[in-house]
């Protein structure tokens, strides 16, 4: 490179002392965003910024409100977490000036939410009112408002939002026993496909990580319902009809998630609702071939990205336990103790390491996924979701 042009080039970059500044930070940080993450402060409103190379706490950003019930997407670049709070907020904190871009409340009481495969457009599920509404992802102006109105002036609250391939979300209608998808390609007249009588009263949802099945599990009834939005008339499959036959039920003490699910090669691994196992299924044929007994009901079951092992948390009066299936032989083969009311696991990009929140004890704890050992404990209060921004590149998350 010439000198003049080498000169001009580098007048036109930031200098560090001004990325400094943006920080806000005493010694200036030139970072990247593939190793951030975040950790939901449940009790006080504050999003906690951490670095999961150097399983440190970097920053936080208070002000966003509820965080009773939160969950974050992020940007495609990994820059900009958008914070679903259970308020109704919705907030996108900039994770490298460690502050908040923008703010809005959107609903009375909302659960959740998901960002478009291009990235931009961020959707929020919410309670109350029950509905979806679609958000331009750079300046969070309303751009789309579905109301899930699904007879004369009632509407439903929605769970199990996820993007699907294109400008797409699917999601299910607890109130109305539905699950809908939505095309958001034109903003101007959104289309939505419906889907009823899919069971009663689902709960929570996934997508497959190919985008290939939307299945919903069912609270008011043993199974879950599945649709293959691959086929060319995608229709309601129920799956997994009546695992608890025969079975007396337990009392549901934490509902579980399934946002947080197992896959592992031809496997699936799915929480059963008020019963101490974990389900066993079949991907090609989504027939049940197995059940793995656990020490309580569990609510995240959860793969490490290589889909060697399954760690799997649980509801109270087991909530301070945290067990880990090998699914090579099916069993259990390590059982921990992190800390009181474990809310939320997270496993690094690779899954050399899973974060662990527990949120009586005030603590995140960082641990070893082949030798079991503590790696780290970060003191964070009331902490609950943890999620990082390898996210950013997952279907579904």
């Amino acid at each position: 490179m010439k000198r003049r042009t080498w000169l001009t080039a580098a007048a036109t970059l930031p200098s560090v002392a001004a990325l400094g500044g943006l920080t806000g930070c005493a010694v200036p940080v030139l970072r990247g965003t593939g190793d951030l993450g975040v950790v939901i402060g449940r009790a006080n409103g504050t999003l906690y910024l951490i670095d999961t190379s150097t399983r440190a706490l970097i920053g936080e950003v208070p002000g966003l409100g509820d965080l009773s019930h939160a969950s974050v997407v992020f940007s495609r670049d990994g820059r900009y977490a958008y914070v679903f709070g259970r308020d109704g907020g919705l907030t996108m904190v900039d994770l490298l000036t460690q502050r908040i871009t923008r703010r809005v409340m959107q609903a009375g009481n909302s659960i959740g939410g998901a960002i478009s495969a291009d990235g931009t457009l961020v959707a929020a599920q919410n309670y109350t009112p029950g509905g979806v509404k679609v958000f331009d992802a750079r300046t969070l102006e309303l751009v789309a408002d579905i109301p899930a109105e699904y007879a004369p002036g009632k509407l439903s609250r929605v769970v199990g939002l996820v993007d699907l391939p294109g400008r797409r979300f699917a999601y299910s209608l607890f109130d109305a026993d539905a699950i809908w998808v939505t095309d958001c390609s034109n903003l101007s007249k959104p289309v939505t496909h419906k889907f009823d009588g899919i069971g009663r009263q689902p709960y929570d949802a996934l997508v497959t990580p190919d985008g290939r099945h939307y299945i919903a599990g069912l609270f008011g009834e043993d199974g879950l319902a599945m649709v293959d939005l691959w086929a060319d008339q995608p229709a309601v499959r129920r799956i997994l009809g009546g695992y608890g036959k025969g079975q007396e039920p337990l009392p549901v003490y934490k509902m579980p998630h399934l946002r947080g699910w197992a896959v592992a090669g031809r496997r699936a691994y799915l929480p059963a609702i008020g019963r101490h196992e974990v389900l066993v299924v079949d991907t090609d044929t989504w027939q049940e071939v197995g059940r793995i007994p656990v020490a309580g009901q569990p609510v995240f079951v959860m793969a490490r990205p290589d889909g060697r092992q399954v760690w799997v948390n649980f509801a109270v009066p087991d909530y301070h336990r945290v067990q880990v299936i090998d699914t090579q032989r099916h069993q259990i083969v390590q059982t921990i103790e992190p800390g009181k009311a474990v809310l939320h696991m997270e496993f690094t990009p690779r899954g050399d390491a899973v974060w662990i929140s527990s949120r009586d004890d005030d603590r995140v704890s960082v641990v070893d996924t082949t030798s079991f050992r503590s790696l780290a404990r970060l003191q964070v209060p009331a902490p609950s979701g943890i999620f990082f921004t390898s996210r950013a590149a997952r279907l579904g998350f």
